[in-house]
């Protein structure tokens, strides 16, 4: 018996060996979900945004036949609110000034001022004399401020969303940066920060020629400002009137109630078209009659922008107005809908002849899909309820790899369409391993 002990620990060995070696064979083919730390999440996002950076506007990720549609505006872009996705344009690129849709950035600014707790919708704010109604430029849109009134940011945001008041954006102005000048700088700033190369200020009402902007540039504004100030529809974009002054607004030596000053909403839209919440009209001479419209219907939303819009006078211009806005969200409602896509359950992929045996990954992006109806007999959320995600992975990948490389893909099809493929990236890397590493993951690899 003693002279077969060594052969015995030899085979026991071995036995042991094969069976942890085919364990180790099965971890690879089967890898649990590798978990991520905060410093490698936050490394990945970095990557992620560099190497595969999401734009506030570009076009669909699939091909589709331009729109023969009739829109009086010169200019004009239709894009889905939730996806940036552009799905109608006519002279994107033209450079015109915004007109009164300048007070929507004047907002923007105010609500990030919020935002900071520096300044809220209550305070009380002082009036300048600029910003008086007797010193406005002649025929100016106005909210009618006058000396000695108090009015709260609250109110002023609802001249300038409802009234457009020209004399509000002076007023706003002086109060957020002390001057119009330093407040017309933060407002470029900001343009700047956004990427908006063409769109610049010289003041904030509108009132001026030489504001300047782009279609493009100002549905990607605006579709930033709807994400990040989503409350502001209800809260001023929507309402379809404003009374100013009133009472508690006037100074004691003035409690004249007839001063009281009844102005509907210059958007036209508001009440008309179905979902429509906002946002913002414009018109100077040199800009023609402008519109930055919006409205949402179950889960899809849709900006447009139309400028250069014809007309003579008020009447006319908003009558051209309210067909194109009416045109363009009712041919988008018909056509598209915004698909929110489910959540990609955390993966992980076996890796060969690393120093790791696995690596997380994950889509490249996660906004939401523009989905069209392909058929006649189908309407957009029913194309949306349709998509199905089909996921390709290897069952295997070499070592090295580097946080971001592709790894796999994630597509969205409606029936034999492949709308968009999303690429699977790695969150980590992952180096090579030692020799016998590599060595064993050559063996591992003849058993997969």
């Amino acid at each position: 018996m003693k002279k077969f002990l060594p052969i015995i620990i030899i085979v026991s060995c071995l036995a042991l060996g094969c069976g942890s070696f085919f364990l180790y064979v099965d971890g690879l083919k089967n890898p649990s979900y590798a978990e991520i730390s905060q410093d490698e999440l936050v490394a990945f996002q970095q990557v992620k945004n560099t190497l595969y950076p999401q734009y506030i506007v570009s076009a669909l990720p699939y091909p589709v036949t331009p729109a023969d549609l009739t829109v009086h505006s010169g200019a004009a872009i239709l894009i889905d609110a939730a996806t940036g996705s552009i799905l109608y344009e006519k002279n994107a690129d033209a450079v015109i000034p915004p007109a009164s849709m300048t007070k929507l950035v004047v907002m923007y600014v105010v609500f990030q001022e919020i935002a900071t707790g520096r300044i809220s919708l209550d305070d009380v704010v002082p009036l300048p004399p600029e910003s008086w109604a007797v010193n406005a430029p002649p025929q100016s849109s106005l909210m009618f401020l006058a000396e000695g009134q108090t009015v709260t940011l609250r109110e002023l945001l609802l001249g300038l969303a409802v009234a457009s008041g020209n004399d509000a954006a002076v007023a706003v102005a002086h109060y957020v940066s002390g001057s119009v000048d330093k407040f017309i700088e933060r407002m470029n700033h900001e343009m700047e920060i956004l990427g908006l190369e063409k769109t610049r200020f010289v003041e904030p009402s509108g009132y001026s020629e030489l504001n300047l902007t782009t279609p493009r540039e100002f549905a990607a504004f605006a579709r930033v400002y709807l994400a990040r100030y989503p409350e502001s529809l209800e809260a001023f974009h929507s309402q379809p009137s404003i009374t100013y002054p009133q009472e508690h607004n006037l100074p004691e030596w003035h409690q004249d109630k007839e001063q009281a000053i009844f102005q509907q909403s210059t958007n036209k839209l508001l009440g008309v078209l179905p979902g429509c919440d906002g946002l913002k009209t414009g018109f100077i001479y040199e800009s023609g009659y402008n519109l930055s419209l919006t409205a949402q219907r179950g889960k899809t939303r849709f900006i447009s922008i139309t400028m250069k819009g014809p007309g003579i006078g008020s009447v006319e211009g908003n009558r051209y107005r309210v067909a194109d806005g009416t045109t363009l969200m009712e041919w988008a409602f018909s056509c598209f809908a915004t698909h929110f896509k489910q959540a990609i359950k955390p993966m992980s992929v076996p890796v060969l002849g690393g120093g790791k045996n696995k690596v997380s990954v994950a889509p490249a992006h996660t906004t939401p899909l523009t989905v069209p109806a392909l058929f006649k007999e189908q309407s957009p959320s029913m194309a949306a309820s349709a998509i199905t995600t089909q996921i390709s992975i290897p069952a295997y990948v070499h070592a090295p790899l580097q946080t971001g490389d592709v790894v796999g893909k994630v597509a969205y099809v409606l029936g034999d369409v492949v709308l968009e493929e999303v690429p699977l990236i790695a969150v980590t890397s992952v180096e090579k391993g030692n020799g016998f590493k590599q060595l064993v993951d050559k063996l591992a690899l003849k058993f997969f």
